[in-house]
């Protein structure tokens, strides 16, 4: 397993990520989500809380340019399962697994985002808590090395996971023009902590010129009832 803090601060520009696993002592499913920004448009966001989810949201509306790809949903919760992606495909994976669809099957009708030359990759997980019973998945839809005509996807699941241990998956390798996109498994990374050390950890390792946002939560395995923290660099 990889340390997350060195795996964080190591790269300026990991651009959205994700983090799923079970906290050190076994109790808790553990998520946490982050964005960071390069542009004054990506920069110009916060988190919100929404029912049980959360929400991006302009912190100066009149600033606003493009939102398509920046204001979506990032967590919603669908029963007993959390749901967990860098943009819309949240929507979908909710309103699809709704119907019986799997996770798997309900990001067949997404590709990649459609902003050229980066094409940047859609990540998302899930987490399926039931009777003390935890499993999770991780899913990357991509274009090939930059090739917008060719579209890879993986899934990969994790039934039973190991106390103290997640994975994370992210965007970007790092800075880049364009920005080079994530490449092989989820790592394997040590979860430590309670949520509030676990949460100072991950914002102070984030680059301090680039990150926006970020979302963490524990959820309990035995009862699922979770806490939340939620930190914007944008304060009023």
């Amino acid at each position: 397993m990889m340390s997350l803090k060195e795996e964080l601060t190591g790269n300026s520009y990991p651009g959205r990520g994700i983090v799923i696993g079970r906290s050190e002592d076994g109790n808790y499913a553990v998520t946490a989500y982050f964005i960071m920004g390069r542009s004054a448009n990506s920069r110009n966001r916060v988190f919100v809380e929404e029912g049980e989810g959360i929400r991006t949201q302009a912190f100066d509306p009149d600033k606003l340019e493009d939102p398509s790809l920046i204001i979506y949903a990032p967590v919603r919760v669908l029963g007993n399962k959390t749901i967990v992606t860098n943009g819309d495909q949240t929507d979908t994976i909710y309103e699809l697994m709704d119907k019986q669809q799997t996770f798997e099957q309900s990001l067949r009708g997404r590709d990649f985002e459609p902003d050229a030359p980066n094409y940047t990759p859609r990540i998302s997980g899930i987490m399926h808590i039931d009777n003390g019973r935890y499993n999770y998945a991780m899913s990357i839809i991509k274009s090939d090395h930059g090739n917008p005509d060719s579209c890879h996807r993986f899934t990969f699941a994790y039934e039973s996971p190991v106390a103290g241990e997640g994975h994370f998956i992210h965007t970007y390798q790092g800075d880049g023009n364009p920005l080079p996109s994530f490449e092989g498994e989820p790592v394997s990374v040590e979860l430590k902590g309670d949520i509030d050390s676990f949460t100072t950890m991950l914002w102070e390792s984030l680059n301090e010129e680039n990150k926006v946002s970020l979302f963490v939560r524990y959820i309990d395995i035995r009862t699922g009832s979770y806490e939340s923290r939620i930190v914007n660099k944008n304060k009023k």
